[in-house]
């Protein structure tokens, strides 16, 4: 056959085309998990059976804030990556206001709590066990707050599921094996061993007929302390409302009596009889708040986030500096796409690790400037193409809202990587040392996602009080472990410093997102450091490349480790990079050239979950990566 130049060239014009395809867009392939579609309702979180209690709340007539609270209290009894002395985060879509709201339901440090106590204790940092770790519980009233300002339903009717949990439900070989995994720390808290190591007999080993001193998956698991705890405020509850009092206020009295009646003053004598700070007034002065969120405008889209106590404005902040950016024309996990991801959210994190903290404390934290258009402009500009850059640090927003940087002298002497560690190539760390920094960096919480057809949609990152937890008193609560995440030097954080009262600055990060004016994505994923990297990766999966909503939760993510670990030893690793297997050779070898340090993982998106309301059809998507337990239900 002759040569035919234009043949030829029509085929490689063909090829081209179809190779650029697959790089600028990912295959619509089937994915793991099947999707979720529903018209009434979706409940999305980390357990099957948790979700289960979403979705019995939604059939007796509950909105998708009734079945948030089942939910968060029905994972908090099966120690989700949480307990009942946690945390509680939560953006809520209220369609009658047609706003979304902020639910601030994180404990604060309790009388005592100060850098010199802590130092006096030998400690750099907060503890990560024991009830040194503990801030105040802020998961019941975040709960029963969010219950009677937007709920329809009675808290025994919420609590109902978790109650009967606690009375005994057949426990899941992940939390068995966390037990077992834990069991030398658990040993050090009385109330902790006896509710955890049932089977552990006198000289430590599992008694006769059992294989290990905790509970064996499928076993029923029964934790009768905490069971009467719940029924407490049940009871208090029904005794108010008995009294004449509206729903409102029969809930409320039983907030009472959680913070002000005999479970805090239980809570607080079993966390001194620990060597713990917590006093009763700690519990009775503390109090959630319903705020407004901070956003930005990605493309048309407002994303919003919870303000600087927790770390969700470093997402908006790495939106509004990709939006200086064509990451479409790049191609989903090209070289330049990876690239300008990581540089972008080294960027972000830096300002985090810098600027965030409790904004009910002073110093004020530089908000509007931290989230302005033109400082995500400025700091585009330091993205360098050729390389990583191991120094990025923090900027200053100050002038970005018409004031100078109190702390320049902080600011100028800050580094990613503390001075005096040599720790900022991954090859320096021993194995050992290595898995401890990521099993802090990735620690847990949970997440839940709620939707109906009334128009409520609800986003919460419930935390706190994870295994190993410490159980305080007879109350059967865990405490918290999140005064970790608090710093001791200003020169680390200014705006983070442990005080009495204040609250830590928090990896948890719900999210949400409005199209035209009206509900469009909810959003949350558990993984500490990991959490807003897997979330801003999945929001650009869905609206830049087109992803539905379980295509881009097992989407092939990408890990930096350049930011500050926000709990134990607080390392940094600059240049670390985790790819997805299937990312290709010729990627591989250029991120390599760029100074990348680069380790792979089967399955790197995070146990994200996620929920989309479809506008076109009236229906929603729900969505649960395979990287975990999590779960969904819908209707």
């Amino acid at each position: 056959m002759p040569f035919d130049s234009k043949r030829v060239s029509s085929r490689l014009a063909i090829a081209l085309a179809a190779f650029v395809a697959t790089v600028a867009a990912p295959v619509q392939a089937k994915t793991v998990k099947p999707p979720l579609h529903g018209q009434h309702w979706v409940a999305v979180t980390g357990k099957p059976l948790a979700a289960t209690a979403g979705a019995r709340i939604f059939m007796q007539g509950g909105n998708a804030v009734d079945a948030a609270c089942a939910m968060i209290a029905a994972t908090s009894t099966m120690w989700d990556t949480l307990g009942w002395g946690g945390e509680t985060q939560a953006l809520i879509y209220n369609p009658h206001t047609r706003k979304v709201i902020g639910v601030n339901a994180l404990g604060v440090a309790p009388t005592g709590a100060t850098p010199e106590f802590y130092r006096s204790k030998g400690y750099d940092y907060p503890p990560e066990f024991g009830p040194l770790a503990a801030v105040t519980p802020g998961t019941p009233g975040g709960i029963m707050v969010m219950l009677a300002e937007y709920g329809k339903l009675s808290l025994a009717d919420v609590l109902a599921p978790a109650i009967e949990m606690a009375d005994g439900y057949p426990i899941e070989a992940q939390t068995a094996d966390l037990i077992e995994k834990w069991k030398d720390e658990l040993r050090k808290w009385p109330e902790s061993r006896r509710t955890f190591l049932m089977h552990e007999g006198k000289d430590g080993k599992p008694l006769p007929g059992y294989s290990r001193v905790g509970p064996e998956a499928g076993e029923i698991f029964r934790q009768p302390d905490l069971a009467a705890t719940l029924r407490k405020l049940v009871d208090e509850e029904a005794k108010a409302r008995k009294a004449g009092k509206n729903r409102k206020q029969a809930i409320m009295a039983a907030y009472d009596r959680f913070y002000k009646g005999d479970i805090a003053k239980e809570f607080s004598r079993g966390s001194q009889e620990l060597g713990g700070l917590h006093t009763p007034e700690d519990l009775a002065n503390w109090q959630p708040y319903l705020e407004e969120p901070v956003s930005v405008n990605y493309k048309g889209i407002e994303v919003y986030k919870l303000t600087t106590w927790v770390q969700g404005p470093a997402m908006l902040q790495a939106l509004n500096i990709l939006e200086n950016f064509d990451l479409k024309s790049m191609g989903y996990n090209s070289t330049r796409y990876i690239h300008t991801l990581y540089q972008t959210m080294s960027l972000a994190f830096a300002d985090r690790d810098f600027y965030y903290g409790d904004p009910r404390f002073p110093p004020e934290e530089p908000i509007k400037g931290l989230l302005s258009k033109d400082y995500a402009r400025e700091r585009a500009k330091l993205i360098k193409e050729d390389r990583n850059d191991p120094d990025i640090r923090p900027g200053d927003p100050y002038p970005f809202q018409g004031a100078t940087n109190p702390f320049k002298a902080q600011l100028d002497a800050w580094r990613t990587v503390k001075p005096g560690k040599d720790k900022s190539k991954p090859n320096q760390w021993s194995p050992t040392a290595l898995a401890e920094f990521d099993r802090t960096f990735r620690l847990g919480t949970t997440s839940v996602e709620t939707v109906d057809k009334e128009g409520w949609v609800v986003s919460v990152t419930p935390s706190g009080g994870w295994l190993p937890a410490t159980i305080a008193g007879k109350t059967g609560i865990g405490m918290s472990q999140r005064m970790q995440s608090f710093v001791l030097d200003p020169a680390d954080n200014p705006f983070n410093v442990v005080a009495p009262g204040k609250r830590p600055r928090a990896t948890l990060t719900p999210s949400m997102a409005l199209k035209d004016g009206k509900p469009y994505l909810a959003f949350a994923v558990q993984g500490g450091d990991t959490q807003e990297q897997n979330l801003l990766q999945f929001f650009l999966n869905v609206v830049e490349f087109g992803m539905t909503p379980q295509e881009a939760a097992e989407g092939a993510n990408i890990t930096t480790y350049q930011l500050r670990d926000s709990f134990g030893s607080h390392e940094s690793i600059p240049g670390r990079l985790t790819l997805a297997e299937s990312v290709p050779a010729w990627v591989r070898n250029e991120l390599t050239k760029k100074g990348y340090k680069l380790e792979f993982s089967a399955n790197n998106s995070g146990p994200i979950t996620a929920i989309q309301i479809d506008a076109k059809h009236g229906t929603f998507w729900g969505a649960a990566a395979y990287h975990g337990e999590d779960y969904g239900i819908a209707w």
